[in-house]
């Protein structure tokens, strides 16, 4: 752990879905992800050893449009430093090479092509010469889970199989795959089949139906489930309810929240969780006094307010920087006996250090070690944030590299931290190799480690880093969502890389995802002035009713 003198020298310098046919995939001339040719600026260079390209192929509607734009420099450019583990990392293969393709590729090279219904997915898979012996549905199911038609394709087709069966985890999952796309018929039926199979539902099973519904804001729909969980096998106890009244808290439904726990607290034994549960809703929607009486309600059933229960307290001021009232709680809760934990010192940490006093922020950090409390991974990130932030770049490596010392593992939130940190100045080098790190370390990266990167690339233009990018994320099992291909036609927008975003946003559309508004009008604007008429119209097509771009005379 950095020493005092250490800490104190850091505080002393701180500064102030559209409905497609099968048809519609050809109208648009689609090209499926994963389908570019090589990029190996060696001609003679065999397949294995070239960068395949991850960017999907520029639509036809957008290709034979004289642009008049040219490959800058920068798209083909690498980090020297990088070079060699970026050509070396393994790559979706799509062509013919020396070494056959894994079933995994192949079938991965099916499942990128969009596809209007799960059914059509079916045919696609029963078409080939894969069987479900030959893959991890498991893994295919993670690949695509923000492609509910290829995930939901792939799920029916495995269980058709003879001799295989779903686990009940797969189906679990599954069920997370539909609420995520709100195709909530879908998984009602699920369930029912489910139900069918006897011991397939459990509790994990109606948490996820209640979590997806409520952040639907379906609250009616949330508690219905509830009230029907022991149809389902389910017992019909406090871990259930507080499941229920955490998923309405977390949709931001605390009155449904309340509601449920005035109907049902007489006939389920509560615990200190269900009250906390609602401590937090209130604080979350800034209704305090309203948190205040649910505390009472607390101690009159016999429950004593906690250290999670204060530091809800805690977490409402410092949303408001009113730090006199955190002081204030922090007294209360050492006069009641409860010690803050690590959650709570972070909580005030990072409040401290995005109202730009570093030094108090510091300060906390000392707080903590007299009071016996251990950094766990959050609070280093936190502090490594709010450094970062403040242009401190130096102390927080210092932070990155004294957690390591200290035993506390590197965790992926961490890791993000310091990469977006990275890439938000521009230290693309640095950014990469913390990406690299993680690998070694056998961190698993997510969706929030590669947005800030995806980023950086279309702001210096970086293809085929980008590329290379695509191609990680795949082998790591992380699809691409809503917000990362939003993310990527607007980098590549503002980067006046138009083919690409056009290829981006087209995808984008033939996966069921839409587009925002102000994306789709960003994208029309940027075609209208580069004159691609033919372009902008299919991107209309593709959207209906998207704003025509304003002229200025």
């Amino acid at each position: 752990m950095l020493r005092k003198h250490q800490i104190l020298s850091l505080a002393s310098s701180s500064n102030p879905q559209r409905n497609l046919n099968v048809n519609s995939l050809k109208l648009f001339g689609f090209s499926p992800l994963f389908t570019s040719t090589s990029t190996s600026t060696n001609p003679s260079a065999s397949p294995d050893s070239s960068l395949t390209s991850e960017l999907p192929d520029i639509p036809s509607w957008v290709s034979k449009q004289n642009t008049g734009t040219q490959p800058s420099g920068d798209d083909d450019f690498v980090i020297p430093s990088l070079a060699t583990w970026i050509e070396n990392h393994p790559k979706v293969r799509l062509f013919p090479t020396k070494k056959p393709e894994t079933p995994v590729e192949k079938i991965t090279k099916i499942l990128k092509c969009p596809y209007p219904s799960p059914e059509i997915v079916v045919q696609a898979l029963n078409a080939s010469d894969l069987s479900v012996s030959d893959v991890s549905v498991d893994q295919l199911l993670t690949r695509f889970s923000n492609s509910w038609i290829s995930a939901y394709g792939v799920f029916i087709w495995a269980k058709t199989q003879s001799g295989y069966t779903h686990t009940p985890e797969l189906y679990n999952f599954m069920v997370d795959v539909l609420g995520k796309a709100k195709m909530f018929d879908l998984l009602l039926d699920l369930i029912e089949e489910m139900k069918q199979l006897k011991g397939y539902i459990n509790l994990d099973t109606i948490f996820k139906v209640m979590r997806r519904l409520a952040n639907a804001r379906r609250f009616s729909e949330a508690i219905e489930v509830f009230r029907r969980i022991e149809e389902l096998g389910v017992e019909k106890d406090v871990m259930a309810l507080n499941g229920l009244l955490d998923a309405l808290v977390k949709g931001d439904g605390v009155e449904h929240a309340c509601e449920a726990f005035f109907e049902l607290k007489e006939c389920i034994p509560l615990n200190s969780s269900t009250f906390n549960i609602l401590v937090h809703g209130f604080c979350k929607a800034r209704r305090l006094s309203d948190a205040r009486k649910i505390l009472n309600e607390m101690n009159e059933q016999g429950f004593q307010p906690c250290t999670v229960s204060f530091t809800c307290f805690i977490e409402a001021y410092c949303r408001e920087k009113d730090f006199r009232n955190v002081d204030a709680i922090l007294d209360e809760m050492k006069e009641k006996g409860c010690r803050p934990n690590a959650v709570t010192y972070t909580i005030i940490m990072h409040a401290r250090g995005k109202a730009g006093e570093i030094g108090k922020a510091l300060e906390v950090y000392e707080m903590m070690k007299k009071d016996s409390c251990l950094p766990d991974s959050s609070f280093y990130g936190s502090l490594i944030f709010i450094l970062s932030k403040a242009g401190r770049l130096k102390d927080a490596d210092e932070i990155f590299e004294d957690m390591v010392k200290q035993g506390v593992k590197p965790n992926a939130l961490t890791y993000n931290t310091m990469i977006s940190s990275s890439c938000g100045h521009s230290l693309e080098e640095k950014a990469l190799k913390l990406l690299k790190r993680m690998e070694e370390d056998s961190c698993k990266p997510d969706i929030s480690t590669y947005a800030p990167l995806l980023k950086m690339c279309c702001r210096k233009k970086r293809m085929k880093v980008l590329n290379f990018l695509l191609s990680h994320m795949l082998n790591n099992d992380v699809s691409i969502d809503h917000t990362t291909y939003t993310l990527l036609v607007r980098g590549l927008c503002n980067s006046g890389k138009l083919e690409r975003a056009c290829a981006f946003f087209e995808e984008m559309v033939l996966k069921g995802m839409i587009p925002k508004g102000s994306i789709c009008t960003m994208l029309v604007e940027k075609l209208e002035k580069e004159d691609m008429i033919e372009a902008k119209q299919k991107v209309q097509e593709l959207v209906p009713n998207v704003k025509e771009p304003k002229i200025t005379v």
